[in-house]
């Protein structure tokens, strides 16, 4: 339901900030387009479209444009995991080695030899991103290396991907950094060997579905091609290329590498009903998907000692600073708004992705706020903390 922003205790006049800002990135040839959402107290109050949703072709961004999320399928992963950590499958602290036998003699890079690890990678380590996995995209380490020779993103399905994997040493101790990695990658994995069901068919029979998200899938089919956005990338001169048409987007085709990490496409409206869904502690319209105390687990700081990012190692790409947020199941926490030195709350939590989607779900205000668009890198400009200053300052009550 949409209302009036004065209905829910925000600013109308204050609430188009969000336009200007990002009808700005518009203007200066810097995004193709953008779909804004605000919610509070279970009503929308914001949705905006700016722009084309195809350059190329002179499409107007539209309420219904699919979006390649990449990242933001984490926080849905994330959760069809913990589904099955709800009905008693396992435990938070078991190794990874139970689903994964070889895992068990997994070892941490060294550059004079490979040494032991201080102990197993468990289940949690995977959803907090401290499993010592990573990604061959950082191209910061030699394991990063090993990664794109392996060409373990690539894998043809989630089985081949958990093989390379085996052959790879960590990058460091599990739970002794935080590091970005394939760990969603291998949730996923999890899901389908502990339900025994492939993981795209569990995420539909378990959450799509019963969401109502019609829209989010691994491919888009046929019907569905007019909707679908061009993907741009960010070039030198703060312009953007095109690097995947909607006509022959990859995302066209089935296929069988299903990746909880990143392999979903959605919609403003589909994501919207996943965010409230965990705003309103796991269900919507009905429909329990989780229950309150695991939505409440999932989203405190799981680090050590209640630390930040910062505290956990060397930074290195992902898709939220580091001073002030700490890390859930599934989702980046924020512990500190004036350590982050930015607008916030105590408890809010968030995750974004490659192509500069984003979103974040403040409790205490009960505030969510989506933000769609399609450029590469997700670090090609701060429209993320722009946008959330422009939407907390519109709070009147």
């Amino acid at each position: 339901m949409k209302v009036t922003p004065e209905d829910v205790g925000i600013s109308g006049a204050r609430l188009y900030k969000i336009d200007h800002l990002t009808k700005r990135y518009i203007d200066e040839g810097k995004l193709a387009g953008t779909i804004t959402l605000v919610a509070r107290r279970g009503k929308i109050a914001h949705l905006q479209t700016q722009g084309k949703m195809d350059v190329e072709a002179d499409k107007d961004m539209a309420e219904d444009t699919i979006f390649r999320i990449y990242s933001m399928t984490k926080p849905i992963t994330s959760t069809t995991l913990m589904m099955l950590y709800e009905d008693g499958n396992f435990q938070l602290d078991d190794p990874v080695s139970r689903y994964i036998p070889k895992f068990k003699h997994l070892e941490v890079y060294g550059e004079n030899g490979n040494v032991a690890t201080e102990r197993e990678m468990t289940i949690r380590d995977l959803l907090t991103h401290t499993s010592g996995l990573t990604y061959g995209f950082m191209r910061t380490t030699a394991v990063d290396e090993m990664y794109r020779d392996q060409a373990v993103e690539e894998s043809d399905d989630l089985e081949q991907m958990i093989e390379k994997l085996t052959d790879i040493p960590l990058l460091f101790t599990p739970g002794s950094r935080w590091s970005y990695s394939v760990a969603t990658d291998v949730c996923g994995y999890l899901v389908q060997k502990i339900s025994d069901t492939p993981f795209n068919e569990f995420l539909r029979e378990q959450i799509l579905d019963p969401l109502g998200m019609h829209d989010t899938d691994f491919h888009v089919p046929a019907d569905k091609v007019h909707r679908l956005a061009a993907n741009y990338e960010h070039t030198d001169d703060d312009g953007m290329r095109l690097v995947d048409s909607p006509e022959t987007s990859i995302y066209l085709k089935k296929h069988k590498l299903y990746s909880g990490g990143g392999g979903l496409v959605s919609t403003i409206h589909d994501y919207h009903r996943f965010g409230q869904m965990l705003l309103n502690k796991g269900e919507l319209d009905g429909v329990q998907i989780l229950g309150r105390k695991t939505v409440e687990l999932m989203t405190s700081n799981h680090l050590p000692n209640n630390g930040d990012l910062t505290s956990m190692g060397q930074p290195v790409f992902s898709e939220t600073p580091y001073d002030g947020i700490g890390f859930g199941l599934g989702f980046s926490v924020m512990i500190n708004p004036a350590t982050a030195q930015i607008l916030g709350t105590p408890g809010e939590f968030a995750w974004g992705g490659a192509a500069s989607t984003y979103f974040w779900i403040d409790p205490s205000e009960e505030l969510l706020v989506i933000l769609l668009t399609q450029l590469l890198p997700s670090s090609s400009y701060p429209i993320r903390r722009e946008l959330r200053v422009t939407a907390y300052q519109s709070i009147i009550e």
